[in-house]
């Protein structure tokens, strides 16, 4: 059994990628999404963070991914649920519906359980990720949590006892940040990368709670990654086909790119698919390599496989 890849993007609806990713001249048919499932086979969703999204909007996601065989969303669990912590059975419902919409349409891939920064490691914490995983005991649930103190033994083996996947991230390493290490507790892995830009990062903590545009909030994800970093983080994601930390084979890495301004993003995630996936034809469209010439040598070598 080969692990299964899953590479793609947090999000997918950004003004900004255009004309990066998405052409400048759009046909009245023309769809993001539909043009994005092309390309990738997941997408993170993340607006489901910040709203409940309408059924109707779920059941359009899914008709616009009609021809991408094995494309899955991820969902961001609802802000009620981890950061507030305040949530009643309606708000589970909404997001149980919405779940088991995908999971019918064999289109769910999990759920992303992000906790903040302020989430450190203790029996509350571990209660409130039980109570969680109660709700949803059904669904692949990814947890994220971002303070180092969560790297012990007792953590890690509350993880492993529940079917819990880790997340592994890859942010600037300020206080006590999480580290980039990937740690396997179940059959499944689940990767985040939020770049390395540290002096926008540290400017984004300062003016937490501010009244920010777009480009502010955004700021800190603004970073492309290196083809040196990319080698270094593809050879740390093999790895983990030949991990022993658990007793059964990992069956699914999940890479998703969460430094999205301008496109950053859609390039690096086409470079890890090319590194990632050797026996994997990486199709791309003609704008991302316009707008980043380094995918040239990916792009020419697609060509020469197509003759």
């Amino acid at each position: 059994m080969t692990t299964k890849y899953y590479i793609g993007t947090a999000g997918w609806s950004y003004k900004d990628w255009v004309p990066n990713f998405y052409p400048k001249n759009q046909s009245g048919g023309f769809d993001w999404l539909q043009f994005y499932s092309h390309y990738f086979n997941c997408v993170e969703v993340n607006s489901t963070y910040y709203t409940y999204i309408s059924p109707k909007i779920v059941e359009g996601w899914i008709k616009k991914v009609d021809n991408a065989d094995d494309f899955i969303f991820h969902i961001k669990l609802h802000q009620d649920f981890t950061h507030k912590r305040k949530f009643d059975e309606q708000n589970i419902k909404a997001v149980r519906y919405n779940l088991d919409l995908l999971r019918k349409a064999e289109r769910l891939g999990g759920l992303l359980i992000q906790f903040p920064y302020s989430f450190s490691f203790d029996g509350s914490s571990v209660q409130h990720i039980q109570k969680i995983k109660d709700i949803f005991p059904d669904i692949s649930c990814f947890v994220e949590v971002r303070h180092s103190s969560w790297k012990n033994n007792r953590a890690m083996e509350f993880f492993k006892q529940n079917d819990l996947t880790l997340c592994t991230i890859d942010q600037p390493q300020i206080g006590q940040s999480i580290p980039f290490e990937p740690i396997i507790t179940n059959d499944k892995a689940y990767i985040r990368f939020h770049g390395r830009n540290v002096e926008a990062w540290k400017k984004s903590l300062s003016n937490f709670g501010k009244e920010q545009t777009y480009e502010e909030q955004s700021s800190r994800y603004h970073y492309l990654y290196s083809p040196g970093e990319l080698i270094e983080i593809a050879q740390k994601i093999k790895s983990l086909e030949v991990k022993v930390q658990v007793k059964v084979k990992i069956k699914e890495i999940n890479v998703i790119m969460n430094n999205h301004p301008q496109g950053d993003a859609v390039a690096n995630a086409f470079e890890l698919i090319h590194l990632l996936e050797e026996k994997r034809k990486v199709e791309m469209p003609a704008t991302i390599v316009k707008a980043y010439p380094r995918l040239q040598e990916i792009f020419c070598q697609l060509k020469k496989i197509a003759h």
